[in-house]
Parts: C-alpha cells; structure tokens; sequence
C-alpha cells in the first residue's frame, strides 16, 4: 500500500467525517451539559467501535451483514431502534421543559465518562453504513500483496485519527460555549433539535438497503 493510496483514503475517510450525520449530534448534545471530558469520552467510543467494525471487516463477519438480508436487517434495526430511542428521549425531555439554569448540576453529575464513551460507542457500532464503507474501500485501497489485516487496520486507524481529530475541534468549540449552553431556553431548544435529527437518522438507517 503505497502513500499516494493512504492519502487517497485519508481524504475520502475526511469528506465522510466531515458529513453531517450522528457523531456530530451526540457531541452537540454532550459538551453543553455534561463537559468537554464528556465529549472526549463519546469520541473514545466512535475510535473503539472503528476498530470493532474494521475487525470484523477483515474478519469477514462483515461480508454477511450485507450478503444476508436477515442479519444486515437485525443490526440495522438495532442501529435505527437505538437513534430512534436517543431522538425520543431528547423530545420528551424537550417537551417537559427543563429546569432553571441556576439549578443545573455541575456537568459531572449529568453524565459519567463511562456512559458517555457507551454512548459513542453504540453509535457507531450499531451502524452497519460503517461496516459497509470498509467493506467497499479496503478493495479499492489494498492491493493485492497488501491485502492483509495490517495493512487494513492501518486505513481503520487513518479513519479514527481522522475522526478523532475533526471532533476533538467539534469538542473544544463547544466547551468554549459551556456557559450561553446551559441556559434554559438553549437547553430546550437543543433537547428538540436533538431529538429530532437522530430520530430523522434513525428512519433513515432504518430505510437503508443493502445490495445483495
């Protein structure tokens, strides 16, 4: 695998990063109340559930998520059931209003580092579109003599740095809102904008057809 060929799928990894989609979501809805730590912690489980797909990947356990319509169809409905069950939550709690910012506990107490690294990591690895994507670029990126497990997890680990990268910046420029953030208003109007877009990224995971 020459560097022309990593340049290549570093630019293309960036272009899907960069997309707006539920990573950027779960930090928006992360940082403002529950802290910058918080979102790191969420970053940390995107990177873990890169890996596991990637190894599934090269494992080719992947191959029959998207050969078999029964198991594509239960991770993909787990996935969806998982944004849709996020999405909700945000509009109940949107609904129900929230709680005058004077008594807002502090940010550690909202969400531990644990849950929060939990929830990264459900995010993506219930997401059979991460599967799939490499699933369709290591064919593109690996020759021949490089198809092997480390040259794949070499792409896998461009793909985390990446991402870990363009949302740690997501992550800093929150943390630099923290304080607007934890107002009510901007509370409530968050809690629905939240739910309402991973519900919409729920209906779409839901919808979403392999090609077998």
């Amino acid at each position: 695998m020459t560097l022309t060929e990593i340049l290549t799928f570093a630019l293309v990894a960036s272009l899907l990063v960069m997309s707006p989609g539920p990573n950027g979501v779960l930090i928006a809805k992360t940082v403002p109340i529950s802290g910058r730590s918080a979102g790191f912690a969420n970053i940390a489980g995107f990177v873990a559930a890169f890996y596991a797909h990637g190894a599934l990947s090269v494992l080719g356990i992947s191959v029959l998520f998207v050969q078999s319509a029964v198991a594509f169809s239960i991770v993909k409905f787990l996935g969806a059931a998982y944004l849709c069950w996020i999405g909700a939550k945000a509009l109940l709690a949107a609904w129900r209003g929230v709680e005058p910012a004077a008594s807002v506990a502090p940010a550690t107490n909202k969400r531990t580092l644990w849950k929060a690294f939990g929830e990264g990591v459900l995010t993506n690895g219930l997401n059979p579109k991460v599967s799939m994507f490499y699933l369709a670029a290591f064919p593109q990126f690996l020759t021949v003599g490089d198809a092997s497990a480390s040259a794949a997890f070499t792409l896998v680990t461009v793909h985390a740095a990446i991402n870990a990268l363009w949302f740690a910046a997501i992550v800093l420029l929150f943390s630099q809102l923290t304080q607007v953030a934890r107002s009510g208003r901007f509370q409530l109007w968050l809690k629905g904008v939240t739910g309402a877009v991973f519900v919409g990224f729920g209906v779409k995971l839901a919808t979403l057809r392999a090609s077998f």
